[in-house]
């Protein structure tokens, strides 16, 4: 499998703008329980927001499926304060990266505003090379 490689940048504005006219909406369509959690824990910062959004699309497009195939939700950014992102994936976008044999997802997330920007990584581990988390799909 060839890696696949996604980024997006989105305008923290934009985000914030649509987060205020439909706050619980855009949350619970588009965010996990422990993401809109970790969004409380951060004083619900529009630029960690839309770094969160733009990672989603980053993977996404790293698949090699985009929005539509799977959905921005099925995508579940854990990003703990101070620690390396990761990316544990649901529903259509687990089933698209098993059929790829995807084992491994790196994610880089930034902000400074006016923008929001993260890329993804995709590709298949060789055996032996990258240890599995056992019994998750935790990437």
């Amino acid at each position: 499998m060839t890696p696949g490689i996604g980024i997006d940048l989105v305008s923290i504005t934009r985000i914030e703008r649509i987060y205020r006219r439909y706050p619980r909406r855009f949350l619970n369509k588009l965010f996990s329980d422990p993401e809109k959690e970790n969004f409380k824990q951060r004083n619900g910062s529009p630029a960690s927001l839309a770094a969160r959004f733009a990672a989603k699309e980053a993977v996404l497009k790293a698949l090699g499926c985009g929005i539509g195939p799977a959905a921005l939700h099925e995508v579940e950014i854990i990003a703990p304060r101070g620690h390396q992102p990761r990316v544990r994936l649901h529903g259509a976008a687990l089933e698209i990266a098993r059929r790829q044999k995807i084992t491994t997802v790196a994610l880089s997330m930034t902000h400074e505003p006016p923008f929001a920007c993260a890329a993804a990584v995709v590709s298949a581990a060789l055996p032996g090379i990258v240890e599995q988390p056992s019994g998750k799909n935790n990437f």
